[in-house]
Protein backbone atom coordinates (compact mmCIF):
# COMPACT_ATOMS: atom_id res chain seq x y z
CA UNK A 1 0.00 0.00 0.00
CA UNK A 2 1.65 3.29 -1.29
CA UNK A 3 1.86 6.09 1.32
CA UNK A 4 1.08 9.50 -0.92
CA UNK A 5 2.22 13.30 1.28
CA UNK A 6 -0.06 15.87 0.18
CA UNK A 7 -1.21 19.28 1.20
CA UNK A 8 -4.33 19.27 3.83
CA UNK A 9 -7.91 20.65 2.86
CA UNK A 10 -10.73 21.52 4.74
CA UNK A 11 -12.06 17.75 3.54
CA UNK A 12 -9.68 16.19 5.50
CA UNK A 13 -10.24 17.87 9.30
CA UNK A 14 -12.03 14.90 10.41
CA UNK A 15 -8.71 12.54 9.53
CA UNK A 16 -6.61 15.10 10.76
CA UNK A 17 -8.58 15.17 14.05
CA UNK A 18 -8.95 11.19 14.76
CA UNK A 19 -4.98 11.02 13.97
CA UNK A 20 -4.16 13.80 16.65
CA UNK A 21 -6.24 12.66 19.09
CA UNK A 22 -5.25 8.91 18.88
CA UNK A 23 -1.32 10.29 19.33
CA UNK A 24 -1.59 13.19 21.47
CA UNK A 25 -5.22 12.05 23.43
CA UNK A 26 -4.32 14.54 25.73
CA UNK A 27 -4.41 17.68 23.58
CA UNK A 28 -8.17 18.73 22.81
CA UNK A 29 -8.56 19.06 18.60
CA UNK A 30 -11.21 19.06 16.48
CA UNK A 31 -12.28 18.89 13.00
CA UNK A 32 -13.56 22.14 13.43
CA UNK A 33 -10.26 23.97 15.09
CA UNK A 34 -8.22 22.71 12.61
CA UNK A 35 -9.63 23.86 9.85
CA UNK A 36 -10.31 27.46 11.57
CA UNK A 37 -6.29 27.90 12.44
CA UNK A 38 -5.40 27.10 8.83
CA UNK A 39 -7.80 30.09 7.76
CA UNK A 40 -6.72 32.14 10.62
CA UNK A 41 -3.02 31.67 11.51
CA UNK A 42 -0.90 34.91 10.32
CA UNK A 43 -0.09 34.52 6.90
CA UNK A 44 3.66 35.52 7.67
CA UNK A 45 3.22 31.87 9.17
CA UNK A 46 3.28 30.46 6.05
CA UNK A 47 1.15 27.36 8.21
CA UNK A 48 0.13 24.60 5.59
CA UNK A 49 -0.41 21.65 7.57
CA UNK A 50 0.39 17.86 5.47
CA UNK A 51 -1.45 14.74 5.71
CA UNK A 52 -0.33 10.90 5.09
CA UNK A 53 -2.61 9.15 3.14
CA UNK A 54 -3.09 5.74 2.41
CA UNK A 55 -5.60 3.54 0.40
CA UNK A 56 -7.70 6.83 0.74
CA UNK A 57 -7.26 6.76 5.03
CA UNK A 58 -4.87 9.12 6.67
CA UNK A 59 -2.68 7.74 8.55
CA UNK A 60 -0.23 11.04 9.41
CA UNK A 61 -0.06 14.71 9.61
CA UNK A 62 2.17 17.62 9.83
CA UNK A 63 2.03 20.86 11.25
CA UNK A 64 4.28 23.03 9.63
CA UNK A 65 5.12 26.75 9.28
CA UNK A 66 7.20 29.54 10.29
CA UNK A 67 7.84 30.92 13.60
CA UNK A 68 6.39 34.55 12.52
CA UNK A 69 6.45 36.13 15.36
CA UNK A 70 9.44 35.99 17.06
CA UNK A 71 12.72 38.71 16.49
CA UNK A 72 14.90 35.87 15.54
CA UNK A 73 14.06 35.40 12.03
CA UNK A 74 14.56 32.40 10.35
CA UNK A 75 12.66 29.87 12.74
CA UNK A 76 10.68 27.32 11.51
CA UNK A 77 8.28 24.16 12.97
CA UNK A 78 7.10 21.03 12.61
CA UNK A 79 5.08 18.98 14.46
CA UNK A 80 4.48 14.72 12.68
CA UNK A 81 2.03 12.59 14.52
CA UNK A 82 1.17 9.11 12.61
CA UNK A 83 -1.76 6.96 13.81
CA UNK A 84 -0.35 4.09 16.49
CA UNK A 85 -1.92 1.44 14.31
CA UNK A 86 0.27 2.34 10.99
CA UNK A 87 3.63 2.77 12.65
CA UNK A 88 6.24 1.47 10.48
CA UNK A 89 5.23 2.07 7.28
CA UNK A 90 7.09 5.04 6.14
CA UNK A 91 4.48 7.90 6.87
CA UNK A 92 6.73 9.97 9.25
CA UNK A 93 9.81 10.19 7.16
CA UNK A 94 7.83 11.15 4.32
CA UNK A 95 5.86 13.99 6.30
CA UNK A 96 9.42 14.88 7.57
CA UNK A 97 11.21 14.84 4.61
CA UNK A 98 8.94 16.69 2.71
CA UNK A 99 8.26 19.39 5.90
CA UNK A 100 11.68 20.29 5.87
CA UNK A 101 12.21 20.81 1.98
CA UNK A 102 9.10 23.47 2.46
CA UNK A 103 10.88 25.13 5.60
CA UNK A 104 13.99 25.07 3.49
CA UNK A 105 12.51 26.96 0.90
CA UNK A 106 10.74 29.29 2.83
CA UNK A 107 14.40 30.51 4.36
CA UNK A 108 14.53 28.79 7.55
CA UNK A 109 17.66 28.46 9.32
CA UNK A 110 16.86 26.57 12.56
CA UNK A 111 13.85 23.83 13.13
CA UNK A 112 11.68 22.83 16.13
CA UNK A 113 10.07 19.97 16.60
CA UNK A 114 7.63 18.33 19.22
CA UNK A 115 8.82 14.53 19.93
CA UNK A 116 6.84 12.25 21.78
CA UNK A 117 9.07 10.90 24.87
CA UNK A 118 9.54 7.39 23.60
CA UNK A 119 12.68 5.65 22.17
CA UNK A 120 11.59 5.28 19.13
CA UNK A 121 10.10 8.47 18.44
CA UNK A 122 13.41 10.22 20.19
CA UNK A 123 15.31 7.68 17.26
CA UNK A 124 13.62 9.05 14.91
CA UNK A 125 14.36 12.69 15.40
CA UNK A 126 18.03 12.24 16.48
CA UNK A 127 18.77 10.06 13.09
CA UNK A 128 17.13 13.22 10.77
CA UNK A 129 19.93 15.52 12.71
CA UNK A 130 17.66 16.62 15.22
CA UNK A 131 19.19 17.04 19.06
CA UNK A 132 17.13 17.07 22.15
CA UNK A 133 16.40 20.27 23.72
CA UNK A 134 13.79 21.16 26.47
CA UNK A 135 10.70 18.64 27.26
CA UNK A 136 6.28 19.29 28.73
CA UNK A 137 3.70 16.93 30.21
CA UNK A 138 0.86 16.16 29.46
CA UNK A 139 -1.52 16.00 32.59
CA UNK A 140 -5.11 14.43 33.35
CA UNK A 141 -7.11 15.27 36.17
CA UNK A 142 -10.25 12.91 37.01
CA UNK A 143 -12.29 15.94 37.50
CA UNK A 144 -15.80 14.45 38.14
CA UNK A 145 -14.25 13.05 41.25
CA UNK A 146 -11.63 15.55 42.41
CA UNK A 147 -11.59 17.30 45.85
CA UNK A 148 -11.53 20.70 44.83
CA UNK A 149 -11.42 23.13 46.87
CA UNK A 150 -14.10 25.90 48.43
CA UNK A 151 -13.49 29.19 46.84
CA UNK A 152 -13.71 30.85 50.05
CA UNK A 153 -13.64 34.69 50.67
CA UNK A 154 -12.24 37.20 48.23
CA UNK A 155 -9.48 39.87 49.85
CA UNK A 156 -11.14 42.74 49.04
CA UNK A 157 -9.35 44.15 46.46
CA UNK A 158 -10.18 40.75 44.49
CA UNK A 159 -12.71 39.78 42.11
CA UNK A 160 -13.67 36.72 40.06
CA UNK A 161 -15.11 37.50 36.26
CA UNK A 162 -14.96 35.61 33.06
CA UNK A 163 -13.88 36.15 29.66
CA UNK A 164 -17.13 36.71 28.62
CA UNK A 165 -17.45 39.84 30.45
CA UNK A 166 -15.17 41.44 28.55
CA UNK A 167 -16.71 40.77 25.38
CA UNK A 168 -17.30 44.34 24.08
CA UNK A 169 -13.51 45.02 24.99
CA UNK A 170 -10.94 42.29 25.43
CA UNK A 171 -8.08 44.10 24.83
CA UNK A 172 -7.18 44.30 29.02
CA UNK A 173 -6.88 40.33 28.57
CA UNK A 174 -4.42 41.03 25.62
CA UNK A 175 -2.12 42.82 27.72
CA UNK A 176 -2.27 40.24 30.63
CA UNK A 177 -1.80 37.15 27.85
CA UNK A 178 0.84 38.86 26.34
CA UNK A 179 2.73 39.58 29.60
CA UNK A 180 2.70 36.01 31.02
CA UNK A 181 3.32 34.88 28.04
CA UNK A 182 6.10 36.38 27.47
CA UNK A 183 7.77 35.14 31.00
CA UNK A 184 6.57 31.47 29.57
CA UNK A 185 9.66 28.94 29.59
CA UNK A 186 10.73 28.33 26.02
CA UNK A 187 13.46 27.60 23.41
CA UNK A 188 11.52 30.09 20.91
CA UNK A 189 11.44 34.24 22.04
CA UNK A 190 7.86 35.59 21.16
CA UNK A 191 6.67 39.11 20.56
CA UNK A 192 3.36 39.50 21.67
CA UNK A 193 2.36 42.80 20.22
CA UNK A 194 -0.32 42.08 17.71
CA UNK A 195 -3.74 42.20 19.45
CA UNK A 196 -5.71 41.55 15.53
CA UNK A 197 -3.60 38.14 15.08
CA UNK A 198 -4.34 37.28 18.88
CA UNK A 199 -8.25 38.60 18.56
CA UNK A 200 -8.26 36.05 15.16
CA UNK A 201 -6.10 33.32 16.58
CA UNK A 202 -7.08 33.53 20.47
CA UNK A 203 -9.97 35.06 21.38
CA UNK A 204 -12.36 33.80 18.69
CA UNK A 205 -10.70 30.59 18.56
CA UNK A 206 -14.06 27.82 18.43
CA UNK A 207 -12.72 25.95 21.21
CA UNK A 208 -11.96 28.32 23.42
CA UNK A 209 -14.58 28.85 26.20
CA UNK A 210 -15.03 32.25 27.60
CA UNK A 211 -17.70 31.43 30.15
CA UNK A 212 -15.24 29.09 31.33
CA UNK A 213 -11.90 30.90 31.37
CA UNK A 214 -12.07 32.56 34.61
CA UNK A 215 -10.23 35.97 35.35
CA UNK A 216 -9.22 37.46 38.94
CA UNK A 217 -9.60 41.18 39.16
CA UNK A 218 -7.23 43.33 41.43
CA UNK A 219 -8.87 46.63 41.95
CA UNK A 220 -11.22 46.68 38.79
CA UNK A 221 -7.92 45.29 36.12
CA UNK A 222 -7.21 41.90 34.77
CA UNK A 223 -4.41 40.71 37.06
CA UNK A 224 -4.32 36.58 36.97
CA UNK A 225 -6.42 34.19 34.32
CA UNK A 226 -7.20 30.34 33.54
CA UNK A 227 -7.92 30.17 29.98
CA UNK A 228 -10.09 27.05 29.12
CA UNK A 229 -10.86 24.98 25.67
CA UNK A 230 -13.46 23.05 25.14
CA UNK A 231 -14.18 20.36 22.14
CA UNK A 232 -18.58 20.57 23.36
CA UNK A 233 -19.07 17.04 21.61
CA UNK A 234 -17.65 15.64 24.75
CA UNK A 235 -16.80 15.99 28.94
CA UNK A 236 -13.45 17.35 28.01
CA UNK A 237 -12.29 20.63 29.55
CA UNK A 238 -8.21 21.81 28.53
CA UNK A 239 -6.69 24.81 30.42
CA UNK A 240 -4.31 26.12 27.99
CA UNK A 241 -2.69 28.75 30.00
CA UNK A 242 -2.91 29.80 33.84
CA UNK A 243 -1.19 33.13 34.75
CA UNK A 244 -0.58 36.54 36.62
CA UNK A 245 0.71 39.50 35.78
CA UNK A 246 4.21 40.25 36.94
CA UNK A 247 2.96 42.60 39.98
CA UNK A 248 0.51 40.86 41.12
CA UNK A 249 2.48 37.06 42.01
CA UNK A 250 3.10 35.47 44.69
CA UNK A 251 -0.83 36.31 45.76
CA UNK A 252 -2.21 33.12 45.18
CA UNK A 253 -4.02 34.64 41.97
CA UNK A 254 -3.01 32.05 39.15
CA UNK A 255 -4.60 28.68 41.82
CA UNK A 256 -7.78 31.06 41.92
CA UNK A 257 -8.48 31.75 38.96
CA UNK A 258 -7.91 27.36 38.01
CA UNK A 259 -10.14 26.67 40.91
CA UNK A 260 -12.56 29.07 39.55
CA UNK A 261 -12.33 27.85 35.92
CA UNK A 262 -12.42 23.67 37.62
CA UNK A 263 -15.45 24.19 39.85
CA UNK A 264 -17.23 26.20 36.73
CA UNK A 265 -16.21 23.48 34.40
CA UNK A 266 -17.17 20.67 36.71
CA UNK A 267 -20.93 22.40 37.32
CA UNK A 268 -21.41 22.59 33.55
CA UNK A 269 -21.27 18.78 33.26
CA UNK A 270 -17.44 18.33 32.09
CA UNK A 271 -16.04 15.42 33.81
CA UNK A 272 -11.95 15.10 32.07
CA UNK A 273 -9.72 17.69 32.49
CA UNK A 274 -6.43 17.68 30.93
CA UNK A 275 -3.49 20.56 30.62
CA UNK A 276 0.42 20.61 29.84
CA UNK A 277 3.29 21.74 31.37
CA UNK A 278 6.87 22.63 30.28
CA UNK A 279 9.30 20.47 33.01
CA UNK A 280 10.80 23.77 33.82
CA UNK A 281 7.54 25.64 35.11
CA UNK A 282 7.47 24.57 38.62
CA UNK A 283 5.28 26.60 40.23
CA UNK A 284 2.66 25.86 37.32
CA UNK A 285 3.64 22.01 38.02
CA UNK A 286 3.19 22.32 41.90
CA UNK A 287 0.03 24.02 41.25
CA UNK A 288 -1.43 20.97 39.10
CA UNK A 289 0.13 18.26 41.39
CA UNK A 290 -1.93 20.18 44.27
CA UNK A 291 -5.15 19.90 42.46
CA UNK A 292 -4.41 16.49 41.63
CA UNK A 293 -3.66 16.59 38.15
CA UNK A 294 -1.64 13.17 37.45
CA UNK A 295 1.16 12.96 33.89
CA UNK A 296 -0.03 10.63 31.82
CA UNK A 297 2.50 11.97 28.92
CA UNK A 298 5.55 13.83 28.14
CA UNK A 299 6.81 15.14 24.74
CA UNK A 300 10.63 16.33 24.11
CA UNK A 301 11.26 19.52 22.17
CA UNK A 302 14.02 19.01 19.15
CA UNK A 303 16.11 21.41 18.09
CA UNK A 304 17.73 21.45 14.46
CA UNK A 305 20.75 24.39 12.95
CA UNK A 306 20.94 24.23 8.87
CA UNK A 307 23.92 24.92 7.34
Amino acid sequence: MTVIIRDFTPDDAEGFARVRRAAVPYMIMTAESIVYDVAHIHPDAHFQPLVAEADGEIIGTAQVGLVHDSPEPGQGFLNIYVHPEHYGRGAGSLLARTAEERLVALGARKLFAWVMDEPGNRAFAEKRGFRASRSAHFLHLDLANAALPPLGELPPDVELRTAADFADDPRPLFVLDAETMSDEPGDIEHEFTDFEAWLAETWRHPLLSHELTSVVLVDGRPAAFSAARTDRATTRYGTVMTGTGRAHRGRGLAKLAKTDSLLRARAAGFTDAVTGNDTGNGPMLAINKWFGYEIRQTEVQHVRELG
